[in-house]
């Protein structure tokens, strides 16, 4: 069953996927930082980084504030919270499936065992 996602909800893995953007993300678990600072952290240039930086805001997973020349950046984790939910409903369907895969294979060794079988 195919289901159909939200373009904000595919921004959130994309954003996900790459090393960088994870790497800001973890930095702001900690608390707001500004974009000098974030970046400062990188060996990539700033135009680089702040490509990284509008991807993670288009998904919503990062708001940025001005105040005179310095921005703020800080993580508003509802989107990771609506990824860490689907992710655990696919962990739960899939352990399921391998349990039933597992029963089912117990049961045909378990066949095989019986007497008169081949």
């Amino acid at each position: 069953m195919a289901v159909s996602h939200t373009a904000s909800f595919d921004n959130t893995f994309i954003a996900l996927a790459d090393p960088t953007r994870r790497s800001v993300i973890e930095m702001l678990t900690a608390g707001p930082r500004s974009v000098t600072e974030l970046a400062r952290s990188f060996t990539i240039a700033l135009p680089t980084f702040m490509a990284h930086l509008r991807i993670l805001e288009r998904a919503g997973l990062v708001k940025t504030r001005k105040a005179g020349r310095v921005r703020t950046c800080t993580l508003d984790a509802s989107k990771l919270t609506a990824a860490e939910a689907w992710i655990n409903r696919q962990r739960q369907l899939w352990e399921t499936r391998l349990d039933q895969m597992d029963a089912y294979v117990k049961q045909l060794h378990e066949e095989e065992k019986k007497p008169g079988r081949k």
